[in-house]
């Protein structure tokens, strides 16, 4: 389940949502510590790279409208407590193209056999990207976030334990 709970407003936009995924929380916690899932669930990944056990690095190529951006950037993760919770804060810079910087909390919750990682996201765009509109920026979050729910659920399901 994916929904606003703020409209996008000039250069900042918030999402928060839910996903039921089909694995053990402890399973779903390891898959999102783990860069190679990582690099198959997020939409446009060429690469990420952990530099700590709080610190990853990744390029990411995406298309916003007319505009075919390629971020890089970096994604600290802070009040870790496995295999519960934690923050995500990050930057990405897209050359004239424009920048992405945001914040997240993602929470883990086991239900039967299964897991619902619930998230709540802000994040600041800057640049040209801005300047495309916000119906525009708002649906490809949406459609970025349910493309990587469903890689991600898919992946998390299917690997052996």
């Amino acid at each position: 389940m994916l929904r606003r709970f703020r409209n996008y407003s000039g250069a900042e936009m918030n999402l928060s949502g839910s996903q039921r995924i089909g694995a053990v929380r402890d399973k779903v916690w390891a898959a999102l510590n783990d860069p190679e899932t990582l690099k198959l669930c997020i939409p446009g990944c060429t690469s990420i790279e952990k530099i700590s056990e709080t610190e990853m690095k990744a390029t990411s190529t995406v298309k916003v409208g007319p505009m075919k951006i390629t971020f890089s950037g970096k994604v600290l993760l802070s009040d870790v407590d496995p295999p519960n919770s934690y923050s995500i804060s990050g930057e990405g810079i897209g050359g004239v193209a424009g920048h992405v910087k945001g914040r997240a909390v993602v929470r883990l919750e086991s239900i039967e056999e299964a897991t619902v990682l619930f998230y709540e996201a802000h994040s600041q765009i800057g640049g040209k990207l801005a300047q495309l509109g916000a119906r525009l920026i708002d649906s490809t979050a949406k459609k970025y976030a349910r493309d990587f729910f469903e890689k991600f659920g898919a992946a998390v399901s299917e690997a052996p334990t």
